[in-house]
C-alpha cells in the first residue's frame, strides 16, 4: 500500500475527519495508540487550512518509504512539484527531524522512478512552534530543495509560494504514484529491515538487473528443503561482483529461518568490523523500537549474527553438534589456510596438534549432525586482503578429501580467474559431486544505484588498462569520480555532497603509511560501529573526516560518498602498477605473489565502497622527504587521469 489515505482536493474537503481517521487506522498494522490518533487529527486540521487556496492537488497521508521501512507523514503533489511534509510535536526544529524529512525527499529522488525529474521540497512542521525558520528556497542540481522549517500557520504560504510555477503543469498524479520504486538499501538498512521481519522484496529494487537475487534465494531454499527432506548434507557457494548483494542474500536466508527448531539459521562472518557494525545497528534499532534492556536485546542479536571465530572456538572445545542445521558463512574466501589456522591455534589457543584448514574444521563441525545440514558460503572474487586467507580452493580441497557424501552446489562463475582456483580445485568442480548453477552468481552491483558498472571500471584501473578503464568510466553516467591533489579540497567536496543522513568518510589502504604528513593516520584505529553509525555531532564518526578507515574496516560495508586516499604502496611507473610495503624508514618492493594480490585487492575494496560517488586524493609528495618524493605519485595521478577521471578544482 503506497499510502494509507489518498485524495484529490474535492475528496479531501468532502471527507470527514472520522472517515480519514478510519482509513488511516485501517492501514496501520500496529496497535493504535491515542497519541497517534491525536497526531493524525492535528495533521488533518493543519493540511485543511494549508491547502485552502490550492485549486488542485493530490494528497497522501502515511506515504511509504520502503527502503527505510518508514512512512512520511504527508506527501502533496501540486502540479509537478512534490512536497514531503513531516510533522513533529515540538516547539523548535531539531536537527534529527530536519535530517529525517530530507532523507525522505532524497529517497524519492533516488529510488522512485516518477520522481527522478521533479522538484522535491522537504518541509518540517513543528506543531508547537510559534514562528518559522528562515524560509529560503534553494534547489541544488539534484532538484531536492534544502529543507524548510515552518510553523503550522505558515505552511499554506510556503506551499503557495513554492508551487506557484509548478501548479500550472499538467501532471498525472495517479501515474506518478504507480511508477516503480527501486530501493537500494545499505547493508545496515537492509539488516535492520530484515531483522524486523520485512520481506527482502520490500526493500530492494525490482528491475531486471536485480532479478537474480530472487533466483539465488530460490535455489538456496530448494537445496535446504531437499537436504532436510532426504537427510542429506549440502553446501552452496554464492559468488558475486562487489556490492551485488551477497551479504544481503545471506542475511535474508538467516532472517527467513531465524525461528526455533531445526531450520533455524545463523549468519557467521569472519569480518569483525561487519559483525560489530551490524550487531550494534540491530541492537540500537531494537532498543529504540521496544525500549527493552540492551543486554537482553544483544543476546538475541548475537544468536542471529556471530563472529565465525567465536563459533569456531566454541566447537573447538566441544564435540557436540551445532544447534543450527543451517549456517551462512559470509566472505568464506577469507577462511584460513591449514598453515595459518595451525599457527594461530598453537600461539593463541595452545592447541599444539591442530592440523586442519579453517574450511575443513568448520565442515567437520557441521558434519557432526547425524541427519542433515546446509552450509551457504558467500564468496567474493578478488576480495582476499590478508595473509593466510584460503580462498575458494581450500574449501574445494576439504570437500574433496574429507566429505565425499556432501552435495555441492556452486556458482558457474567460480571457474573465472577472480576466484583463483588452483588446478586441483578446477578438476574437482568438474566431478559429479558438484552441480553448477548460473543463478548462484550475483552479477549486478546493487551497492551503487548510480553506477552498476563501477566494479568493471575499478577492475580495468587495477589491471592497468587505461583505454578499457576510460570506456568503462564513460558508462558510469551520473556516478561522479574526481581527482584532487589537495586533501582539503577532497574534504570540502565530501561535505558538500552528503545531505540528510547520507554518510561520507575517508578511506585508505592499510599500507598507506606515508599519508601521515597529509593528516591521514591509518595507524589510528577506529571503532567501526561508531564510525559507521554515529551522527555528525560525534567526532568518532566518519562525518568528521578525521579518522580514516582501511580495507579491513570497510569490507562488506559502504558509504554514500567516499574520499579514497592513494599512497605510494600502489604506484604506477608509467607502464604498470608496482607494489610496495613501508617498513622502518623506507619502501620495500613486494615480490611475493600473494602479498601483491592482497595489496591490489585492498585498493579494489576501497574503490568499491561508495554508493553515489567518490573523490580520489593523490598527494603531490615532497622533494624534501625521501619517503614520498613527487615521482612516487605523479605517474599514478597521470594514469588515473588517462582513465578519464576529471580534476576537482
Amino acid at each position: 500500500m503506497r499510502a494509507y489515505y489518498t485524495a484529490d482536493r474535492a475528496r479531501f474537503y468532502a471527507d470527514t475527519d472520522e472517515h480519514i481517521l478510519g482509513a488511516l487506522a485501517q492501514g496501520h498494522s500496529f496497535a493504535l495508540e491515542m497519541t497517534q490518533r491525536e497526531a493524525w487529527v492535528q495533521q488533518i486540521t493543519v493540511m485543511r487550512a494549508a491547502l485552502t487556496d490550492q485549486p488542485a492537488f493530490t494528497l497522501y497521508f502515511e506515504f511509504a518509504i520502503p527502503r527505510m521501512g518508514k512512512r512520511a507523514d504527508c506527501v502533496v503533489l501540486i502540479g509537478d512539484c512534490v512536497f514531503v511534509i513531516e510533522f513533529k510535536t515540538d516547539e523548535d526544529f531539531k536537527p534529527s527531524a530536519i535530517e529525517q524529512v530530507e532523507d525522505y525527499a532524497l529517497d524519492l529522488k533516488n529510488f522512485h522512478q516518477g520522481s527522478h525529474d521533479l522538484a522535491i521540497v522537504p518541509v518540517l512542521v513543528a506543531t508547537r512552534a510559534k514562528t518559522s525558520g528562515i524560509i529560503q528556497f534553494e534547489l541544488p542540481g539534484t532538484h531536492v530543495a534544502k529543507p524548510l522549517c515552518v510553523c503550522p500557520a505558515d505552511l499554506g504560504y510556503v506551499l503557495k509560494m513554492f508551487s506557484a510555477t509548478a501548479a500550472a503543469a499538467q501532471f498525472d498524479a495517479e501515474r506518478w504514484a504507480a511508477t516503480g520504486y527501486r530501493p537500494t538499501p545499505t547493508i545496515i538498512e537492509a539488516a535492520r529491515a530484515l531483522y524486523d521481519r520485512h520481506d527482502v522484496a520490500d526493500i530492494v529494487r525490482h528491475d531486471a538487473g536485480a532479478v537474480n537475487l530472487g533466483r539465488t534465494q530460490d535455489i538456496i531454499s530448494r537445496v535446504i528443503e531437499t537436504a532436510r527432506a532426504h537427510r542429506q548434507k549440502s553446501i552452496c557457494f554464492i559468488t558475486g561482483v562487489p556490492g551485488a548483494g551477497k551479504t544481503l542474500a545471506g542475511l535474508n536466508i538467516a532472517t527467513q529461518r531465524s525461528g526455533e527448531g531445526e531450520t533455524h539459521a545463523t549468519f557467521l562472518s569472519g569480518n569483525g568490523p561487519l559483525v560489530a557494525v551490524l550487531s550494534e545497528a540491530l541492537i540500537r534499532d531494537q532498543q529504540s523500537r521496544t525500549g527493552g534492556a540492551k543486554t537482553h536485546i544483544a543476546r538475541h542479536v548475537h544468536a542471529f549474527i556471530q563472529n565465525i571465530h567465536h563459533f569456531r572456538d566454541h566447537y573447538l572445545r566441544s564435540v557436540e553438534a551445532p544447534s543450527d542445521h543451517i549456517v551462512v558463512f559470509d566472505e568464506a574466501q577469507r577462511a584460513w589456510t591449514r598453515a595459518q589456522a595451525s599457527k594461530f591455534m598453537q600461539q593463541k589457543r595452545a592447541v599444539a596438534d591442530f592440523d586442519m584448514s579453517e574450511p575443513e574444521f568448520l565442515l567437520h563441525v557441521m558434519d557432526r549432525h547425524p541427519d542433515w545440514c546446509t552450509v551457504v558460503c558467500l564468496i567474493g572474487g578478488g576480495q582476499e586482503i590478508n595473509t593466510g586467507e584460503a580462498g575458494l580452493s581450500e574449501w574445494m580441497a576439504a570437500i574433496r578429501d574429507h566429505f565425499p557424501h556432501w552435495q555441492v552446489h556452486a556458482s558457474a562463475q567460480i571457474t573465472q580467474a577472480d576466484y583463483d582456483l588452483n588446478h586441483d580445485a578446477s578438476a574437482f568442480i568438474k566431478t559429479a559431486q558438484v552441480s553448477l548453477h548460473d543463478d548462484l552468481h550475483l552479477s549486478v552491483s546493487m551497492r551503487s544505484f548510480r553506477a552498476e558498472t563501477l566494479s568493471e571500471f575499478v577492475a580495468q584501473v587495477l589491471h592497468g588498462d587505461a583505454m578499457a578503464a576510460r570506456a568503462a568510466f564513460d558508462k558510469l553516467g551520473h556516478y561522479p569520480i574526481y581527482l584532487t591533489r589537495d586533501i582539503r579540497v577532497a574534504r570540502e567536496w565530501l561535505r558538500a555532497q552528503g545531505r540528510g543522513s547520507e554518510r561520507f568518510g575517508l578511506i585508505a589502504s592499510s599500507g598507506a603509511l606515508r599519508l601521515k604528513p597529509e593528516g591521514v593516520h591509518i595507524k589510528t584505529e577506529i571503532d567501526p560501529a561508531n564510525w559507521f553509525l554515529n551522527d555528525r555531532a560525534d567526532v568518532r564518526s566518519s562525518y568528521y573526516l578525521e579518522d580514516v578507515a582501511t580495507e579491513f574496516d570497510v569490507q562488506g560495508l559502504e558509504l554514500d560518498w567516499a574520499g579514497v586516499c592513494w599512497d605510494a604502496d600502489l604506484r604506477h611507473d608509467g607502464q604498470d602498477w608496482q607494489m610496495y610495503k613501508f617498513k622502518g624508514t623506507k619502501w620495500q618492493s613486494v615480490k611475493d605473489r600473494h602479498q601483491r594480490l592482497y595489496l591490489k585487492n585492498a585498493y579494489r575494496v576501497i574503490l568499491t565502497r561508495a554508493r553515489q560517488g567518490m573523490v580520489i586524493f593523490v598527494p603531490k609528495g615532497d622533494d624534501r622527504d625521501p619517503t614520498r618524493p613527487p615521482t612516487f605519485y605523479e605517474d599514478s595521478f597521470d594514469f588515473l587521469q588517462s582513465c578519464g577521471l576529471p580534476l576537482l578544482n
